[in-house]
């Protein structure tokens, strides 16, 4: 029996959201930063696969700052909840970690094994233990921020809608002081129409909609700087677009990204001379 022809509209949606089919480049680009994070794996101070909970995905990696005043970003690695791993992303670190700001790398449980709630929940245990020993490796508390990238800027996203003296008491209201979110995707709903993506991330119409930040409330006033790459989908640009309106009271800039696709955008989060990089030491008020 002849398969269904798979609808134009749904081959179009398809096509906005591979996002490695649109960078055929994409190998070379990964191999690149692999490179980069296996030299700074080897050659900086760093504490590697800490155990925020007792998944086996369930791990951070931390390289910490020896000066500046404690502040310190937690990076989640985007690949559509399903893929990569925080030491892929260990180059990010040199940069960072120089401008006096320690880095913290957290991987999750991939999906299908766990669906898009419990990964959310597996980043509220990462980050609630990010705060609470904080002290113990040179960071301050109160001065710590979330960045993601991709599947990981959702997850970032979502860390700003956390109540977290109801996950928490001892926990404060803003736990994080601020987010950066390059490159998101923040109304899962278009997903659902894609093959693969439906049954991999079990989401469903009321599902994908309570794991959707547009349409949740952000829990404080801290600021929520985003970017998106000038040669990304239309799609992509949509949802940057999308959170902007629908988190207007905490959306504080969205920051250019001229020239760079969904991969090399995180090039330019770990270029000191781009406008991401100036703008995340702005939201981490480290430009004064």
């Amino acid at each position: 029996m002849p398969s269904t022809p798979v609808p134009a509209g749904d081959r179009m949606l398809a096509r906005e959201y591979d996002n490695r089919a649109r960078v055929p480049e994409h190998p070379q680009i990964f191999q690149r930063w692999d490179a980069g994070a296996s030299r700074a794996r080897a050659t900086m101070i760093c504490y590697l696969d800490r155990e925020y909970g007792s998944s086996s995905g369930e791990r951070l990696d931390i390289f910490p700052a020896r000066k500046g005043d404690g502040s310190a970003m937690m990076f989640i690695h985007g690949g559509y909840w399903r893929s990569m791993d925080k030491r892929n992303f260990s180059f990010l670190a040199p940069i960072w970690v120089d401008a006096g700001v320690s880095l913290i790398l957290v991987n999750h449980d991939l999906a299908p094994g766990a669906s898009i709630e419990e990964i959310v929940c597996q980043m509220l245990r990462a980050s609630s233990w990010l705060y609470r020993h904080a002290e113990q490796y040179g960071m301050d508390e109160e001065r710590l921020y979330v960045a993601g990238h991709s599947s990981g800027a959702h997850l970032a996203a979502m860390m700003m809608t956390a109540l977290w003296p109801a996950y928490e008491t001892d926990l404060p209201k803003n736990l994080f002081k601020g987010a950066l979110a390059l490159s998101g995707l923040y109304d899962l709903r278009p997903l659902l129409g894609l093959e693969g993506f439906r049954d991999d991330l079990r989401l469903d119409e009321a599902s994908a909609l309570h794991v959707s930040p547009a349409f949740l409330p952000p829990a404080t006033r801290s600021p929520v700087f985003t970017s998106v790459g000038s040669l990304e989908s239309t799609e992509y640009r949509r949802q940057n677009a999308l959170l902007a309106q629908r988190w207007r009271s905490v959306v504080a800039e969205d920051l250019p990204a001229a020239g760079a696709n969904h991969f090399t955008i995180l090039d330019q989060f770990a270029d000191r001379e781009s406008a991401i990089f100036a703008g995340a030491r702005r939201l981490m008020k480290l430009d004064r």
